[in-house]
């Protein structure tokens, strides 16, 4: 088995047929119009099933909270749900919304998905609260916690390692599962730990991945402009580590394949209205094509969708993976995490089934 520890190990010795780099897949447990919370589940499920089938290399869900829309509000329970419909594909956070948590609970929970799925879990740590303002301060208590990040992160990763120094206030407490129990008496010493990614949409979590040297998401789909910027930041402050002796960055973007590029787009426009509602302070479930069609957009709200749209890779599936490739080439991702967040459990399946197809991902 890799070292847990190691994200390029896995994924460079995999492989992904005729697609650039590796695909993976960032799911919101999406609640569309017409369905509920279970449905939103159960087709998580269904995503992380047939992504394993179609040859995808990991599937991420997202913390969010007070959001109609989206269910997984608790990504550490989703992900032992999923680790148990599941053989071989990689299961993490993207990403735990570390402010919101008591890093040492983050160690416990993680700890305990390794010991369940041992080698199958990462743990993406994100800096935002993943909801607004007042939904945070119930989260969090503090206006303080997301100026901490830095010093929460490495308290995490010392509950993680069981690294702390002998002088630290919390060198006696242990995360467990995790390493202590594989030198204690008795102990197997197959206990490890996930790796720890940090995600970002700006520089802060960027520079910081880079001098940690630690694997690096993107929220690409969500902050395109800065893309680049923050890639380029994370590539120049990189420092090897035990964990990489060279960058990984890899970014999530929206894409919606479709058998027709008519229906790729009616897809696409749902997200854009849900993304539309969501930056006006009242998020919703997910609309249907048909409200997307007919919503009535002042002219600032057309504008902002034609601008999430220049965004959204879609069309037919050629169009689709061409658009990908040129994403992957622009930017120089080692890894591309497509999340197709859109209504209906059968648009989302059919993208990325055709998503794979195209590029002849390794299926079973």
């Amino acid at each position: 088995m890799p070292d847990a520890r190691t994200p390029t190990d896995p994924v460079r010795g995999t492989a992904h047929g005729v697609a650039p780099v590796p695909l993976s897949v960032l799911d919101l447990a999406t609640v569309s119009t017409g369905g509920d919370a279970v449905d939103a589940l159960a087709t998580t499920t269904e995503v992380a099933r047939s992504a394993e089938r179609w040859g995808y290399h990991r599937l991420w869900v997202a913390e969010h909270h007070s959001m109609p829309g989206i269910a997984s509000s608790s990504p550490a329970v989703l992900i032992a749900h999923l680790a148990a419909h599941t053989r071989r594909l990689r299961l993490g956070s993207g990403g735990v919304m570390l402010p919101n948590h008591a890093p040492l609970i983050v160690a416990e929970q993680f700890g305990t998905l390794e010991a369940l799925a041992p080698g199958r879990i990462d743990l993406g740590l994100g800096r935002a609260p993943g909801t607004d303002r007042a939904t945070a301060a119930a989260l969090r208590r503090s206006d303080t916690a997301a100026d901490d990040f830095h010093a929460e992160v490495a308290e995490l990763i010392g509950f993680l390692d069981d690294g702390f120094p002998e002088d630290h206030p919390y060198r006696r407490i242990h995360a467990v599962p995790g390493p202590v129990q594989a030198t204690v008496e008795g102990g197997t010493g197959r206990v490890s730990r996930p790796p720890v990614w940090l995600l970002g949409s700006s520089g802060y979590s960027a520079q910081l991945a880079g001098a940690l040297g630690l694997p690096f998401a993107f929220a690409h789909h969500f902050s395109a402009r800065n893309t680049i910027p923050a890639l380029d930041l994370y590539r120049r402050t990189f420092t090897p580590s035990a964990v990489l002796d060279a960058p990984y960055a890899m970014i999530a973007a929206s894409a919606v394949a479709a058998d027709t590029a008519r229906d790729a787009h009616r897809s696409a426009r749902t997200m854009g209205l849900a993304m539309l509602r969501v930056r006006s302070g009242r998020p919703q479930l997910m609309p249907t094509p048909e409200e997307a069609e007919t919503y009535p957009y002042s002219p600032a709200e057309a504008d902002f969708l034609d601008r999430w749209l220049a965004d959204v890779v879609y069309g037919e599936a050629d169009e689709v993976t061409s658009g990908l490739n040129d994403l992957v080439g622009r930017t120089g991702a080692d890894e591309l995490m497509i999340t197709t967040n859109v209504w209906g459990r059968e648009a989302r399946l059919r993208s990325y089934e055709l998503i794979a197809s195209a590029y002849r991902l390794p299926s079973d």
